[in-house]
């Protein structure tokens, strides 16, 4: 069982054909709305690679809160841990250029209210065993809750650190699993700029200090990942992105819908890039997001 415990919003994106510099404004070429937040992209991840999952988080008592949570219900995603509470549910402003690469500014609205009583209430639900996954667009003081309610009962947390904050160094020392991409890592470990082989020598001395597997995403460059000692590689599939919008989180909730299954660790790292890859072919953050048939016939 995978427990989410994080953000849930609705996305309003609009494509450009490039992305404005500051000041500037450029003519847009579409508008589309569809359910998002790092959060619910994980979960809808991981319940179409396979595997049972419990949204836990916030919406709020509006027209969005329905469509933000229409995807998860279609898939089967346990919602009794989504709280309704008054004011807005979150929403993400995206605009995403002519090469699919975009810029996302995200009002937390209901977001802002899960609260450390319902992460530790949502851990004394979880069994040996099970894995939580967690972002950072809730309250920090939340994602820490539950990181050491988890770590006190023995469950599995994966912890990745986006969008980076104030307190993520702190928060990614509790999790058995951190996921960050090329910018999130370099935040994390103080450096600008770093090479290929110095990447991977801080991953790996990292992990050989912490013990925690060490996972960092490079967009067409695959992913590296320090996990039993050693370190991983491997590469998703060469395509030309529409949209990277929720590629991360696929690569997230693929990940550890993988390693709940059981899946050795290599193949799980494969099998979430590959995810990852297909998410970028289509428009939209969970409207891309991958079901398990299409990822095993790519494989």
């Amino acid at each position: 069982m995978i427990t989410v415990f994080g953000s849930i919003n609705m996305d309003l994106v609009a494509t450009t054909p490039r992305l404005p510099k500051p000041g500037e404004t450029v003519p847009g070429t579409g508008f589309a709305t569809a359910a998002g937040g790092k959060g619910a992209n994980q979960a809808l991840a991981a319940q179409r690679a396979g595997a049972d999952v419990r949204m836990v988080g916030a919406v709020g008592r509006d027209e969005f809160a329905g469509p933000a949570l229409d995807l998860l219900d279609k898939a089967g995603t346990d919602l009794t841990g989504v709280a309704r509470v008054d004011g807005p549910t979150g929403t993400a402003l995206i605009l995403v250029g002519g090469d699919g690469e975009n810029m996302i500014a995200v009002v937390p609205a209901a977001n802002g209210t899960v609260s450390s009583e319902q992460a530790e209430q949502t851990i004394s639900g979880m069994q040996d065993g099970d894995i939580l996954m967690l972002q950072q667009e809730v309250p920090a003081g939340s994602v820490s809750a539950a990181l050491e309610a988890a770590k006190a009962r023995g469950v599995r947390t994966v912890l990745n650190i986006a969008p980076l904050i104030p307190e993520t160094a702190d928060l990614a020392r509790l999790a058995s699993i951190v996921i960050a991409n090329e910018t999130e890592f370099e935040r994390l470990v103080g450096r600008d700029d770093l090479t290929t082989e110095q990447r991977e020598k801080m991953l790996l001395e990292m992990h050989g200090e912490t013990g925690q597997i060490l996972i960092v995403t490079l967009g067409a460059d695959g992913v590296i990942a320090a996990e039993g000692g050693v370190l991983h590689r491997t590469k998703g599939l060469k395509i030309v992105p529409v949209d990277t919008v929720g590629a991360g989180d696929t690569f997230c909730g693929y990940l550890a819908a993988s390693l709940d299954a059981g899946m050795a660790f290599g193949d799980a790292l494969r099998r979430a890039a590959v995810a990852g890859s297909l998410a970028c072919l289509k428009a939209g953050a969970q409207p891309a997001i991958p079901v398990a048939d299409e990822v095993a016939a790519s494989l």
